[in-house]
């Protein structure tokens, strides 16, 4: 059962003592639960009026620790049991009335990704999630979908379901394409991600042919330990063109 958030319709109204606190911090402060928010996924919840923090007559938003917890429980609704933003406004709405409100079941605890990803190997067909539940993870309309599919960004699995890696993408594209960039866009992308993940095979595909079953889970561990170092190396470069352009 939720907690019932702090205040009711005024939750973006700090309360006498409330340490006010800005994006950025609120932005610290999440991550250690949700660590694939960003600041714009904060802002975009601002405008679908998700929360309602305050402004500074220069117009920087200060959050109250209410502000905070608000955003948190809205996180945790999409992520646990994928329910699109109009269901969880209604959700808060009733918590802030005092009402009880029954949530459906989720995927576990924590990130519904990782609990498809942490399943058993001989219970993979069943660690996915179907088309509807996708759509309302990602808040994308069936026409989105398709689109993103005709550009083999999301790929379904046999049947149409989706596993970890597609509800990710998914995901990431459908906040990207809140900035005006539509998966043509990000076909550059993709080819990049093929490119990096054919290095990590070269690496490891010597130990995954290997008779030894501790050589072969040892393959498993490189590649994922190759795959972080890949990303990580990706962002820099991004940052750091970033910051070449600006000069």
């Amino acid at each position: 059962m939720l907690r019932t958030p702090t205040g009711g319709a005024g939750h973006g109204t700090a309360a006498a003592g409330e340490r006010a606190m800005s994006i950025g911090t609120v932005l610290l402060q999440l991550r250690d639960e949700f660590p694939e928010v960003t600041i714009s996924k904060i802002r975009f919840l601002e405008t679908e009026g998700l929360i309602e923090p305050q402004r500074t007559p220069s117009g920087y938003r200060k959050f109250s620790p209410a502000d905070v917890e608000r955003l948190a429980q809205v996180l945790r609704m999409q992520r646990d049991h994928y329910l699109p933003l109009k269901v969880i406004r209604e959700h808060l709405e009733a918590l802030a009335r005092g009402e009880q409100v029954a949530l459906p079941p989720g995927g576990g605890p924590g990130d519904p990704a990782d609990a498809l990803r942490n399943q058993d190997l001989g219970q993979a067909t069943a660690a996915r999630i179907g088309r509807s539940e996708l759509l309302a993870a990602t808040e994308a309309t069936e026409e989105q979908l398709d689109e993103w599919e005709s550009y083999g960004l999301i790929v379904p699995a046999a049947g149409g379901s989706y596993d970890a890696e597609a509800v990710n993408v998914a995901r990431l594209v459908a906040d990207l394409g809140r900035f005006g960039l539509e998966p043509r866009h990000l076909r550059a992308v993709k080819a990049a991600a093929e490119r990096e993940a054919g290095l990590v095979e070269q690496v490891v595909a010597p130990l995954r042919r290997h008779r030894n079953p501790q050589t072969r889970a040892h393959a498993e561990a490189t590649a994922k330990e190759l795959a972080d170092l890949s990303v990580r190396l990706h962002a820099a470069l991004v940052q750091s063109a970033l910051k070449a352009g600006f000069h």
